[in-house]
């Protein structure tokens, strides 16, 4: 079995392309896949945010009403939703019932994709490939997720064959002990980790301070029970709120050990992705139906690939997931503007950034997972929303989207901005 290095080897000279490739995303065909609406609710955190009294439900019913609402299109257009998610029990009633509650007919269909992590972006290629096969012509790709009322219960229990496998086995490791699989093995420093995590949470308080969020953001109204007195009062939930001001290198390299437990214990509360509440949502056509129905297209969907590898260091996903996709539509490293990697642990953000290469300026502009929060199932359909407005913000084109997933994955998609 090739380790993940020689693999990562093997297609490394998918990091070279030219500009060619690139001219070719941006130009604009009739069978492109685009987007014409892209929103997300704030993400605010899990158990004491302001949406931990909401339920996955009401979350999708308030993101896909403003969907219905916003974009301006027919709602009996949209034949079929995918809802990424991770936790939910009976998420695929849950699903169809609130895209019926949105005001939708029941002409529209609904389905739910979960590959942990990255399960907003497969959301988002599902759609896309039922509209580039000529299944559908119009789908909203959505990812979301209520950590706060489904709780994460781990790896299920696990058969005498697959727990007697070398690698199979060790999907029973919980993430924790993965990141710290990811900094033993590459040698990832804390010291590297906390200046990675500060970084974020610096970038995320820029942004949210300069108001560069606000055109991604859907202000909802929501219930919130206050956990001392009781009393239920309605607010509007309009702003991440994980986004820790002043954090720095040096007060994050106060906190304590998450996981002492397992060596090299580097990973914290400070330098680890949190844990979160939030929705994001897509809407996806062909160019020539967009054209037709006057809606504006605000991005290009390029597609996505997913790669494999051992689930003990899956934080190291994005390493091969990334090149894979830039050999498969031709592009270099160099060729993209803005890079959106999951921070699911600053270990693997760190070995990730430098084992590709990337230019730390193009990576996570408005910070990542850690100073935002990383709601499993919506993580995928955010950093779609967020890349697009991030990239009209820059006045850039070309941007990668990419995850670790759990249970030993990457995942990785292109996207052009038509701003």
């Amino acid at each position: 079995m090739a380790n993940p290095q020689q693999r990562l080897s093997s297609i490394q000279g998918h990091l070279s392309g030219d500009a060619p490739a690139r001219q070719a995303l941006l130009a604009k065909n009739p069978d492109d896949i685009v987007i014409t609406f892209a929103l997300r609710t704030p993400l605010t955190k899990a158990r004491k945010g302001a949406l931990k009294d909401t339920l996955l439900d009401d979350m999708l019913i308030a993101l896909l009403t403003a969907v219905r609402e916003k974009s301006n299109l027919d709602p009996s257009l949209v034949e079929d939703v995918c809802v990424g998610n991770v936790l939910a029990q009976g998420s695929a009633y849950i699903a169809r019932s609130a895209v019926l509650a949105a005001g939708f007919p029941v002409t529209a269909s609904a389905s739910v994709a979960n590959r942990f992590c990255s399960s907003g972006l497969l959301a988002i290629q599902n759609i896309a490939n039922q509209i580039a096969t000529g299944s559908i012509d119009v789908g909203i790709a959505v990812g979301a997720e209520s950590m706060s009322t489904n709780a994460d219960g781990g790896a299920p229990n696990l058969s005498a064959q697959i727990l007697a496998h070398p690698v199979a086995k060790q999907n029973t490791m919980p993430m924790g002990q993965t990141s710290e699989n990811v900094a033993g093995q590459f040698n990832v420093t804390r010291e590297k980790q906390d200046i990675f995590a500060a970084r974020s949470y610096q970038r995320a308080e820029l942004a949210q301070k300069s108001g560069w969020t606000v055109d991604e953001i859907l202000p909802i109204k929501v219930q919130v029970k206050d956990p001392g007195t009781g009393e239920v009062k309605e607010i509007i939930a309009d702003r991440d709120d994980g986004v820790r001001y002043g954090t720095t290198a040096e007060s994050l390299g106060k906190i304590r050990p998450a996981f002492p437990q397992w060596k090299p214990s580097n990973t914290t509360g400070g330098n680890a992705s949190q844990i979160t509440d939030g929705a994001a949502a897509v809407l996806l056509m062909k160019r020539s139906k967009a054209l037709a129905l006057g809606q504006p297209i605000v991005g290009k969907f390029c597609g996505a690939t997913v790669a494999g590898l051992e689930p003990r260091i899956m934080g190291i996903g994005p390493t091969l997931a990334i090149p894979k996709i830039l050999g498969k539509l031709g592009l270099s490293k160099d060729d993209v503007d803005v890079f959106e990697i999951n921070e699911a642990f600053a270990s693997m953000g760190v070995y990730c950034v430098e084992k590709l290469g990337l230019d730390v300026a193009k990576v996570n502009p408005r910070g990542g997972a850690i100073a935002l929060g990383h709601p499993l199932g919506c993580t995928g359909a955010r950093q779609v929303v967020t890349v697009l407005s991030e990239l009209r913000r820059q006045d850039k084109r070309l941007a990668v989207t990419s995850m670790c997933v759990g249970t030993g994955m990457g995942m990785a998609g292109v996207l052009v901005s038509e701003h």
